[in-house]
Formats: structure tokens, sequence, C-alpha cells
């Protein structure tokens, strides 16, 4: 059952009268007996693979309380982290390893002996493993007592809101909410109504109108180049953002029915004045997963702290400090583009954002004397916007690794830019011949504008849905039958109108 269908809403709707007029003790167990039938429509084969997730993470949790030695704590810990994350890595990397493994082997002439593999790709596998592996190590780090109830562990894992596409959640801040008690709130009700509504005119009004051009001129670039690559690019941008951050908003407000707040996944992304900050406004939940189980663990292990102090003698205090740093940033966003999927393109990806930001750390110190020596008022509005615009430019590089459908394509696209490069195509109606009449376009420019003006309001602080809640029940009411019938007739209707980030 798709998160865009009739059904879904309709059943979701449902669930929250249920939720609110049987016992509050019963709500939590309703919960979970909805997450898992929603799981059941996309097929009982998969049901498997949660099932081990929750049962292996629930048994180890319990041994590794159960264990006073330190070394047996441990030796559970990594049983399951390379069961639960072995799973993942196979199902998903098998079939890549194999690939790679048969062109090697022909460059040799010599046949591998494996052929693809025909495997079933659990849904959100890995959204659910990498947060509950996170409550597996945090037990083990001793942050709070394993749940002793698995019921309850299984529907912190499977929890149907943010099951296929996140945010990924933290035990000790979802856990509470998930089965403490719920009054019914007409205000939960009301947010969690408008969020899902912008969150599907992000989607159905911007994304996959957005989408249509951009596809057509990734797969065909030996036809389309110079200014059709740079739109294509931009509607892929508008795409990337409103397609994931639509659907996190139609997750968040969901669960917002039932009164439970899921952690904020995006701010503003696009006003970032560095590439770090960037990741640090994008998929929040995913880079605070790497930095507080990869970044801090690798960058204060031994062997890094011993590269350190070699490196401090070699290169001098500052890069030396510097440098291991830089390290463990490489090493999350190759994780980071290895979790996107299994093509080198996303690996190239993952350390194209690595080594912006590890060359950034490196070269900050001079940062401040070159701005002094060219004169540049780096608090002025006018750098700042440089800024954002720099980081713009250097993300959407980064989205055509995403965009085409090989790394080779994306190094294409690159050089395609500056090929042929023709402006009149923004005024000819060129633009009009892949999928898009000036109708969409129009549609799309200026929904794109009214995003652009709600993100620099939320940047300034202010709170939209606050501000519209405040108004008079007619106004506010207004607002919302606005945005949700508007959706209707300028939706773009799609062969495929589903998620991204559900197929992870």
């Amino acid at each position: 059952m798709s998160f865009i269908s009739a059904g879904f809403f309709m059943a979701m709707a449902l669930t929250a009268c249920l939720y609110y007029l049987i016992p509050k003790k019963y709500q939590w167990e309703l919960l979970l007996f909805v997450s898992f039938g929603f799981y059941a429509t996309y097929g009982i084969r998969y049901m498997g693979y949660i099932l081990f997730t929750i049962i292996t993470s629930y048994c180890i949790t319990r041994l590794m309380a159960a264990q006073k030695e330190k070394l047996m704590r441990r030796r559970w810990l990594i049983f399951g982290l390379v069961s639960n994350f072995g799973i993942l890595v196979f199902l998903k990397y098998v079939n890549f390893t194999i690939l790679n493994l048969t062109s090697l082997f022909s460059v040799f002439h010599q046949a591998f002996p494996l052929g693809k593999l025909s495997i079933v790709m659990p849904l959100g596998i890995s959204f659910y493993t990498f947060q509950t592996m996170s409550y597996v190590i945090d037990v083990y780090q001793k942050k709070y007592e394993p749940e002793t109830n698995i019921f309850r562990l299984a529907l912190f894992t499977a929890y149907l809101p943010q099951l296929l596409q996140g945010p990924i959640g933290r035990y000790d801040r979802l856990a509470p909410q998930l089965f403490e008690p719920h009054d019914f709130n007409l205000k939960n009700i009301e947010y969690g109504a408008q969020r899902i509504a912008w969150g599907l005119a992000k989607k159905l009004i911007l994304a996959d109108r957005a989408y249509v051009f951009s596809k057509a001129v990734f797969a065909d670039l030996n036809t389309y180049s110079g200014m059709y690559v740079i739109v294509a690019l931009l509607t892929f941008s508008i795409y990337e953002y409103c397609d994931f951050s639509g659907g996190i908003d139609v997750v968040i407000g969901v669960s917002e029915l039932f009164g439970i707040r899921l952690d904020e996944n995006f701010r503003q992304p696009y006003f970032s004045k560095s590439i770090g900050e960037f990741w640090r406004r994008w998929h929040i939940t995913l880079g605070t997963w790497m930095k507080d189980y990869i970044f801090y663990p690798f960058s204060i292990s031994k062997k890094m702290l011993a590269f350190g102090k070699k490196a401090k003698k070699v290169f001098g205090k500052k890069t030396g400090k510097i440098l291991p740093i830089c390290a463990a940033n490489l090493l999350i966003f190759f994780v980071v583009g290895v979790w996107h999927g299994a093509a080198w393109k996303y690996i190239i990806y993952g350390l194209y954002n690595g080594l912006i930001i590890a060359a950034s750390n490196l070269l900050k110190p001079y940062y401040a004397k070159w701005a002094a020596v060219c004169h540049v008022n780096t608090e002025s509005r006018g750098w700042k916007t440089f800024q954002i615009f720099r980081t713009f430019i250097l993300v959407n590089i980064g989205w055509l690794f995403d965009a085409c459908a090989t790394a080779t394509t994306a190094f294409y696209a690159m050089r395609a830019v500056f090929i042929n490069f023709k402006i009149g195509i923004l005024t000819d109606g060129s633009l009009y011949k892949l999928g898009l009449i000036k109708r969409d376009w129009t549609i799309l420019i200026v929904a794109t504008i009214i995003l652009f003006i709600s993100s620099v309001m939320k940047e300034k602080g202010m709170s939209l849905r606050d501000f519209v809640a405040e108004r008079p029940l007619v106004v506010r009411w207004a607002v919302y039958l606005i945005l949700i019938f508007a959706t209707a007739p300028f939706g773009y209707v799609s062969s495929s109108t589903e998620f991204m980030y559900a197929q992870f």
C-alpha cells in the first residue's frame, strides 16, 4: 500500500479514530498491529527479515545486560552488528560484488563462477536496521536498560509512519512516546493534517512534475546538452528535495495524528553556506547517526589517536590535529555513499562530499588570511549569499551522480554542460518538448517560488504552522482546504508516485 494512495490515508484515519476510542493501555498495541499489517501488504515474504532484526536485537540486549564482563558484552554486540548489518550488506551489495568480479575476471579471459542472484529486497531494511542497531549500541554503552517486552521493541522497529523512509529514530526519544497514553487533541489532528497536505503538495505538485524533465534529459545526453543539462539539474534538485522532504512531511504528519513527535529530518538545506552545513541540514537523522556511531568512535580510537600524534610531528600541531577528523569524515561519507545504493556512482558521490569537507577543514585556517588580503567582509550579506550560491552549485554537481544511471554518465553530463550551449531554449519553446507543457512549467515555477518564500520564513525563525493555526477558524481552514484541493488539479499524474526513499 503506497503512502500516496487514498487507501493508506483512509486506513490512517480509521486507525486514528480507533486509537482514541479504545482504552489507552491498548493504544501501542493497535499501532503494532497496524504497522505489521501495513508491512504485510507488501508481501509476507519480507516479514522474516524484520522479525530476525527484532528477535536478535531483543535477545542480544538482554544477554548483554546479564553479563558483567565487558568482553562478553562486546562479543554479543559484535554478533548483533555483524548479523544484522551482514544481512543488509549481503542483500544490497552481493550482486554488485558479483558484477564487478565478473568484469575483473573477464579482463583475464576467465569466467566468474557465480551469476546474478535473485534476491528479495525487504522494504525499509536500511532504515529499520540503522534504527534498531542504534538501540543495541546504546544498551551496550549503558545509556539505558534494555526493553524487556519484545512486542514493544517490535513496535519501535516497525513503527508504521517511519518504517519505509525514516526519520531514523532513537529509542530514548521515540519509545516513551510510543508507549505512553495519548488523549485526543484536536491540535494534533489539525497539525498532522497540515503537515500531510504540505508533504503531498511538495510531492505531487513539485517533485513528480520536476522529475519528468530531468529524467528525459539525463536519459539522452547524446541529444540534450548545454542549457538543457543545467535546467535538468535544477529540476532534479527540486525533485530530490521535494520528494524526500515531502515524504518526511507525510510521515511526521501521520505520526502527529497519534500525538507522537518524530525527529525533523530537514532544515532548509539549500540555504547552507558549506557542504558540511548542508549535511547537518539534509537527512539530519542519518547524519547524526553517522556522527554518533561512526565518526566519534573512529576518531577517538587508539589507532586514530596514534595517527594524530604522528601527524602533529610531521605536519605541525594544527594540521596534525585536523587530519584524523578528515579521515573520519572520509570514512563517514564512504559509508553514506554505500548506504545510498550498490553502484560506483554512489560511492563516488559519498567520497566527493567527504573530500570537499576534508579539504575545507584543512584550508579553514587559511580562509581568514585570504579574506583579509582580499579585503572580504566575511560577515556581510553579500559574502554569505555567495557562500550559499557556491554550496548550491557544489551540491548540484553531486546530484549528477544520483540523476544519472552510472558514474560515467555523470562525468559525461558535467562535460555536456559546456557543449552546444544555447540560452535561447529558455524562451523559444524547446523546453516544452520533453514532457512538460507550458502550464506545467508555470505551475512548477510558481510553486517553487512559494516553497522558497516559505523556506525563507522558516530560516528567519517564523513558524508557518503556528502562524496559520493562530488565525481565526474560518481563515485557517480556508488555507487548509486550498492546500488540499490545490494538490488535485495542480498535481502531476505520473506512472509511479511512490516516494523515492521507500526503496531503501
